[in-house]
């Protein structure tokens, strides 16, 4: 860091000083992230609420890599754009509405004094508050909220950007403590609200940075597993067969052509003509491509006449061909279909079998991820533009990746993008089992599909990871529990017991005529056994389907329809 706190004496925020508070901000929560993800109401060791935050915000820190500038509104905006883009779960999507907002208030500043950030993060709240459907008091929010609101009361003729921060960070903390009790959730299982807490260490890291605190910057702890490239697969013999797989993200420059209003068509119809498997679309005047082809050496030179690069991959697609086999349950939905059709679905899945099952189902895109593994927008973005649909289905299956799917619907513009609510892999696989396009109007098809969840019911069983009460059901660490949405159901020390009691539960009201078993990669050969015995002899009139969903944290997850 340099001396850019002494050189302003704290009174003003360039780009300079706010870049290296975000790196700051990033910094704590990084350290920290695993302690946010502990702040779980339910014992299920699938919290990942400092993973999307932390994943969420260093996204943004990525997007400064390229910015050289000193000006507070260009700084801001490259940040909040990063952060859009690679927001993760909900509380990743809150984090980056609410620096979106702050992009707004620092809209041609060159810098801000005390009351000019107190009016961006105003803002910023404001946009957060917005881009949720039914806001919750006790959670991220409140935090933002209560936290601003005395921070800007506070403000005088005195006030530098330092006191600023150092009102705003000790009442986020206060916030935080208040939580659980406006949120009895969250009093009931004994935590403050995860969000809230991941904001205020990343605020807390603006503050220490600003007043030249050094924060040691621990490895990321990715949650992503990184698999090792295998080169052998190619070597001084081997023939290029395959191409290469080339990606870029192209920064259009006005000093090359009008960037706002640039026909990216002219890229697309360019790659169409030297490779296959071509994804270009653009996003405010970044360019993201993808193309499968023998010469990236031409892709690069055709694209540099518009712009220049933020980030180039290109990997041999023999290599990765050879690697096939280490992964060789994962499904791929092929690319791009050779003809445009009117109606696509893509789908988020955790488990290879889980994958395969929605692609058999008519899926066109597999969106990897789920618990722990929540997908980003631009994920989300990729895969529309692989669909090559005028109107585009698309089911989270997760509640905590609503706001990212709905935020990329909001962003793409080459299809119109309908979210499907679906809340878990329960709604999404009976919604799509029941996906029906001979109808012309699209809004009646959604319609259809929401109709079709409005009877599932989905159960999960899982381990627990501390002792709790939850809903009067008393629970030890290492446990089984049986939960039904948000409400837990039963709890035993062996899995068998708890989902024979989850079952008996979820098909009490006698109304139920299916059952489908999706078994997670932590399900034994003894436990699926036991529990296909269990359910023949005492739900004989019930049809039941098992599948080897592959799916993590979950050895059994029931839907019942």
């Amino acid at each position: 860091m340099d001396n850019n706190t002494e050189k302003n004496n704290g009174q003003f925020l360039d780009g300079t000083l706010l870049a290296q508070m975000a790196q700051g901000g990033a910094a704590l929560l990084r350290s920290n992230a695993e302690e946010v993800n502990k702040l779980n109401v339910f014992p299920v060791p699938d919290g990942d609420t400092g993973d999307n935050m932390r994943m969420t915000i260093e996204s943004g820190i990525a997007a400064l890599e390229k910015v050289k500038s000193n000006d507070l509104a260009e700084v801001m905006q490259s940040l909040s754009r990063g952060m859009l883009l690679g927001a993760r779960g909900n509380s990743g999507v809150i984090l980056s509405q609410l620096f979106a907002g702050m992009a707004k208030g620092f809209d041609s500043c060159e810098k801000a004094d005390a009351n000019t950030i107190g009016h961006a993060l105003t803002l910023g709240v404001k946009q957060a508050y917005n881009s949720v459907m039914t806001p919750t008091e006790g959670t991220i929010l409140t935090v933002a909220r209560e936290s601003v609101e005395f921070a800007v009361s506070r403000i005088t003729p005195d006030s530098t950007i330092r006191s600023f921060f150092g009102d705003l960070v000790r009442e986020m903390q206060a916030s935080l403590n208040r939580t659980p009790e406006l949120l009895a959730t969250l009093k009931e299982a004994g935590v403050v609200d995860s969000g809230g807490a991941g904001l205020l260490y990343i605020m807390d890291g603006f503050n220490k940075i600003l007043n030249g605190e050094e924060i040691k910057a621990d490895p990321v702890a990715l949650t992503e597993k990184k698999q090792l490239v295998d080169l052998t697969g190619f070597t001084a013999d081997s023939e290029m067969t395959y191409g290469y797989c080339t990606e870029l993200l192209l920064q259009l420059q006005n000093s090359k052509v009008d960037a706002e209003n640039f026909d990216n068509s002219i890229i697309t119809e360019f790659l169409c003509g030297i490779g296959d498997s071509v994804v270009s679309f653009k996003t405010g005047t970044i360019v993201k491509i993808h193309v499968h082809t023998l010469t990236p050496d031409k892709v690069l030179a055709f694209c540099r006449q518009f712009g220049e690069f933020l980030t180039v991959k290109i990997e041999n697609m023999s290599v990765q061909h050879s690697e096939t086999t280490v992964d060789e349950q994962k499904p791929v939905a092929s690319n791009t279909p050779a003809e445009k059709k009117k109606y696509g679905m893509v789908a988020v899945a955790s488990g290879a079998g889980v994958a395969a099952t929605f692609l058999e189902l008519g899926v066109d895109m597999i969106v990897e991820g789920g618990q722990t593994q929540n997908p980003s927008t631009n994920d989300f973005l990729d895969a529309f533009a692989k669909v090559n649909a005028d109107h585009i289905f698309v089911f989270p299956n997760n509640g905590n990746i609503l706001m990212a799917a709905k935020q990329a619907a909001e962003i793409y513009t080459d299809a119109k993008i309908h979210v499907i609510e679906s809340k878990n892999l329960g709604d999404g696989y009976v919604a799509i089992c029941a996906a029906d396009f001979e109808s012309d109007d699209a809004d009646a098809i959604a319609a259809a599909f929401k109709d079709a969840m409005a009877n599932v019911v989905t159960g999960n069983v899982s381990p627990s990871i501390r002792d709790a009460e939850l809903n009067g059901v008393q629970i030890k660490n290492g446990d089984f529990i049986g939960f039904v949405g948000k409400q837990m159901l039963t709890s035993n020390e062996k899995i068998t017991d708890t989902a024979h009691t989850l079952v008996d539960k979820m098909l009490e009201d006698g109304e139920k005529f299916m059952l489908t078993v999706f078994c997670g990669k932590d399900c034994t050969p003894e436990a699926k056994a036991d529990l296909e015995g269990y359910l023949a002899e005492a739900y004989a009139d019930i049809e039941t389907y098992f599948i080897d969903g592959g799916q993590d944290v979950y050895p059994f997850i029931f839907v019942a329809e």
